[in-house]
C-alpha cells in the first residue's frame, strides 16, 4: 500500500459551512460567542450576510405559508432515534434504516436549511447540486443534498445549542459540551433545545408525513429528554471498537473544525477531550436506557452490521417489532452491492493512545466484548 492510500481521507467541502443555513438573527448570537477570525476565511465570514438575510426572509416567507399547518401537525408518536458516539457507524445505520419506503428522515438540504426547505428544497436542490462534493470531507461516504443527514446540523443552525458550536471555538471545551447536559442548561436554553427539536421534527411531518428516523450522536446524551418529547420512541445503539472509534473521531475533529472555522483552528488537548466525551456518551447511554422498554431499544455493532448486514438489520426490525423487514430488504441488498467496494480511512495506531484507550474506557470493551488491545492491529474507520 502506497503512503497516499494508507492516508486518512481528507477534502474540501468548499466554500459552503454549517452556519451559513442561519437567519440573521443566530448569527448576531453567534458573533457574541466571540468566535476566532482570520483573514484566510474571508470567503466564509464573507457569505455570512448575505445567507443570513436570505434565511430569514426565505425563512419569513415559509412561515407564512405554511406556519398554521405546521403549528397543528402531529409527530408520528414512534420515531426512531439512532444513538451511538461520533465514528461509531451511526451514518451507515442511518442510510440502511432510511431505505425504509415506510420511514422519512431528515436531508443534507433540510439540515443546512431548516428555516425554509420546505418551499425551497425542490429548486435550489436542483440548482446548487454541483456545489455539493461527491463524498464527505473526512471519509468516503456518499453525499448529495438528498442524502440522510444528522438532525444536529439542525439544532445547531436554529438554536445554537449544540455541540456543532465546536469550529468557533475549539480551545473553549465548556462551551461546546453543556448542551451535552440539558439538564444543567438555564431553563430557557432547555426549552429552546427542546422546541427547536420538535419545530424541525413538525416540518419534517409536514413533508412526509411518516415516522421519522434521526440520527445524531449527540442525543446519546439526551435519552432522558427525548423520551419526555416523545414516551414511544424507538432507539438504536450502535457501538464499535473504541479505539477505532478514538482515532476517527480526532480524524473527525480536524476535518469539521478546519472546514467550518471562522478562524483560528486550533483544538487542544483533542485526545483526552475524544475520551472523556467518549466515556460520558457511554456512561449517559448505560444510566438511562433503562428508561427505554425493553421492546422500544436495539443495539448492534459496527463489526456485526458490517459483517453481516442483512442479517442485523432483521434482527433489529424483529427487536423493535417494526414489521415489513422483506419489503425492505430488496432495498437494502441493492444498497449494500455499492458499499462492498467502500474504502475505510486507515490510521497508524499510537501504542501509547492504544494503551490509554483500553486503560480509560475499559468498561465500554467489557460492555460490548471487545478484545484487549493486540499490538498487530492496525486501525480503520
Amino acid at each position: 500500500m502506497t503512503e497516499s492510500e494508507n492516508k486518512p481521507k481528507r477534502t474540501s467541502q468548499g466554500a459552503l459551512i454549517l452556519y451559513h443555513g442561519m437567519k440573521l438573527s443566530t448569527m448576531v448570537k453567534l458573533f457574541r460567542l466571540k468566535p476566532t477570525l482570520r483573514w484566510s476565511r474571508w470567503k466564509q465570514i464573507g457569505l455570512m450576510p448575505f445567507f443570513g438575510a436570505y434565511n430569514s426572509l426565505a425563512g419569513s416567507v415559509e412561515n407564512l405559508l405554511f406556519g398554521r399547518k405546521i403549528a397543528r401537525t402531529e409527530i408520528h408518536p414512534q420515531p426512531i432515534f439512532i444513538l451511538g458516539y461520533w465514528r461509531s457507524g451511526t451514518t451507515l445505520l442511518h442510510n440502511l434504516i432510511s431505505l425504509d419506503p415506510r420511514f422519512a428522515y431528515p436531508t443534507l438540504y433540510e439540515t443546512v436549511f431548516p428555516w425554509h426547505f420546505l418551499s425551497t428544497e425542490a429548486i435550489n436542490t436542483r440548482l446548487t447540486g454541483w456545489m455539493v462534493p461527491k463524498s464527505r470531507p473526512m471519509d468516503n461516504m456518499e453525499t448529495h443534498w438528498r442524502v440522510p443527514q444528522e438532525d444536529e446540523f439542525a439544532i445547531c443552525t436554529m438554536c445554537l445549542v449544540s455541540p456543532y458550536t465546536l469550529p468557533l471555538r475549539p480551545f473553549d471545551l465548556q462551551e461546546w459540551t453543556r448542551s451535552f447536559r440539558l439538564d444543567q442548561l438555564s431553563s430557557r436554553d432547555r426549552q429552546l433545545w427542546k422546541k427547536t427539536v420538535q419545530l424541525f421534527m413538525k416540518k419534517l411531518t409536514v413533508r412526509y408525513n411518516k415516522p421519522l428516523v434521526m440520527k445524531s450522536p449527540s442525543h446519546t446524551y439526551r435519552v432522558k429528554q427525548i423520551l419526555e418529547m416523545y414516551p414511544q420512541a424507538k432507539f438504536i445503539y450502535i457501538s464499535r471498537h473504541p479505539f477505532d472509534v478514538f482515532n476517527s473521531t480526532l480524524h473527525l475533529r480536524t476535518t469539521l473544525i478546519g472546514e467550518n472555522t471562522l478562524g483560528n483552528p486550533y483544538h487542544p488537548d483533542a485526545e483526552n477531550n475524544v475520551i472523556e466525551t467518549y466515556l460520558e456518551a457511554f456512561q449517559a447511554y448505560e444510566r438511562d436506557r433503562g428508561l427505554i422498554p425493553a421492546e422500544n431499544l436495539a443495539e448492534v455493532r459496527y463489526e456485526d452490521l458490517t459483517r453481516a448486514p442483512l442479517q442485523e438489520i432483521a434482527r433489529i426490525y424483529d427487536e423493535l417489532q417494526l414489521g415489513g423487514f422483506q419489503d425492505a430488504r430488496p432495498l437494502l441488498e441493492e444498497k449494500l452491492k455499492g458499499h462492498k467496494d467502500y474504502r475505510k480511512n486507515k490510521f497508524d495506531p499510537d501504542r501509547h493512545w492504544r494503551t490509554e484507550v483500553y486503560r480509560r474506557c475499559r468498561p465500554i470493551y467489557e460492555r460490548f466484548d471487545y478484545p484487549p488491545p493486540d499490538d498487530s492491529d492496525t486501525a480503520a474507520a
